[in-house]
């Protein structure tokens, strides 16, 4: 009998700590909604000036971190569509753009491009593992 009251006050305490974690995500998600909005902005800001005026690396940083917010809100959409899991794939995808974005940024030093590249190359390997029939789990 005790061992059912304990299995109860862990199922009752895990449930209650994925309420919280669930109120957090979604807290998070409205922080990058207006993050978005803001470099959503700031993009249509430089197109409506003189685009010639701006360094057209500091237009692709924007657009990629854009799409770093957008990737990371619909991580957590899948998050709550896949039944409270996050998909390893998704990682992968935010890990090479961020990557590519540190390309973008960072692109004086030769030997540091390649190391990217490369880590570019590990993240792509292990995205096609994760796409593998043993790993891959769509809910």
């Amino acid at each position: 009998m005790q061992k059912f009251v304990e299995h109860i006050k862990a199922r009752r305490l895990a449930k209650n700590m994925k309420r919280v974690l669930s109120i957090m995500l979604c807290v998070l998600a409205v922080i990058l909604i207006c993050f978005l909005l803001k470099e959503t902005w700031q993009l249509i800001a430089i197109l409506m000036k003189n685009v010639s005026g701006h360094n057209s690396y500091e237009m692709i940083e924007i657009i990629v971190i854009w799409f770093l917010y957008f990737e990371f809100i619909a991580l957590i959409a899948k998050y709550f569509e896949s039944k409270f899991h996050f998909p390893l794939r998704y990682f992968i995808y935010i890990g090479i753009t961020a990557i590519i974005r540190l390309i973008v940024v960072d692109h004086e030093k030769p030997v540091s491009t390649l190391i990217y590249a490369l880590a570019i190359l590990v993240l792509l390997f292990s995205l096609y593992i994760a796409n593998t029939r043993l790993l891959r789990r769509e809910y």
